[in-house]
Order: structure tokens, then sequence, then C-alpha cells
């Protein structure tokens, strides 16, 4: 039996689709891939992170929105959660605040005519337990691989300017 050749020693940007890869940026399509799988790993996480936190049942959005309101511990308002999470369906972060207040993490308040949201001691709680198991299990390991603390926000800088370019496509496609 002949030996198999060895492998190239470029293959090319690894991507979900060669199709959007053959365009004028490559990297774009690599990047995209990426960032998919990363997003549904990190959806993985945070919703077993949750559970073994003792909240089992949330939704990603459920997580998100639970520590965004509790950040700083200040009421919040429906849009500031919607700008601040980029989130365009006001209606599915309302079903997750809805879900989080009859759950008892979040309780409803008002700020003039407006309603706002506030996270519970229940829920301070529950975001706690998160953040010591994100420590034991995630920060440790992530931080065994010798990730640059300064290497990763650089990147995370890089996605954010990103997330803006993909939002004005998104308008532009919009109007076509």
């Amino acid at each position: 039996m002949p030996a198999s050749p060895p492998p190239p020693d470029d293959l090319g940007p690894i991507v979900s689709s060669g199709h959007l890869a053959s365009g004028a940026l490559p990297a774009l399509s690599e990047f995209e891939f990426a960032l998919s799988m990363t997003v549904h790993a990190f959806h993985r996480w945070i919703v077993r992170g949750m559970a073994a936190a003792g909240m089992p049942d949330l939704s990603p959005l459920d997580v998100l929105v639970l520590h965004n309101v509790n950040h700083r511990g200040k009421a919040k308002r429906l849009a500031d959660i919607c700008l601040v999470l980029n989130i365009e369906d006001t209606h599915l972060v309302n079903y997750s605040l809805k879900k989080l207040e009859r759950l008892k993490l979040l309780k409803g308040g008002r700020k003039g005519k407006e309603k706002t949201v506030e996270v519970t001691p229940a829920g301070e709680e529950a975001c706690r337990r998160y953040a010591q198991i994100r420590e034991q299990l995630l920060v440790k390991s992530v931080r065994a691989t010798g990730a640059d603390p300064a290497r990763l926000s650089e990147i995370a800088a890089a996605m954010r300017s990103l997330s803006g370019q993909y939002d004005q496509a998104a308008r532009a496609a919009a109007s076509l």
C-alpha cells in the first residue's frame, strides 16, 4: 500500500461555507465560522453554568438578561437592556424579564411612567454562585492556557468594532 501524501502546509481558512470564503475577504468567513462556534459554546456554557449555580431551565437570553439587570445593582428599563445587549426584538427580552420575575430573580418597579426591573436577593445570589462556578471552571481553565488578558481585550474590541459593521450591513440589507 503506498504511503499517504503529507498534508498540505496551508489548507486555507477554516470555514463552514466555502462559497462565502471565495470572495474578496476569506478571513471574514473564517471569523464568522469561529464566531458561530464561539456563540454556541458560550450559550451552552452559560446555561450549564447557571444550572450548576442552582438555576436550571434558563435560556441563554434569560441568563444574559439576569446578569445585565444585576450589573451595578441599578434598576433597568427594557429599552436599556435591549440597547446594551444589542437586541432588536424587545419582545424576546420582555419574555425573559417576565420569566425571571416569575422565578423571583427580578422584581418590577416604576421610574415615572416607565416600568423598570431590578434584581432580587435571590437573583443576586444566583449571579454570585454563577460567578464562583465561572471562576472555578472557566477562568481557571483559560488562565492555564496562558491566554494574555491584554490580547483578550484586543479581540473583544475588534469584535465590538465588527459588530458595528454587521449592524450597518443589516440596515443596508433591510433597505434593499
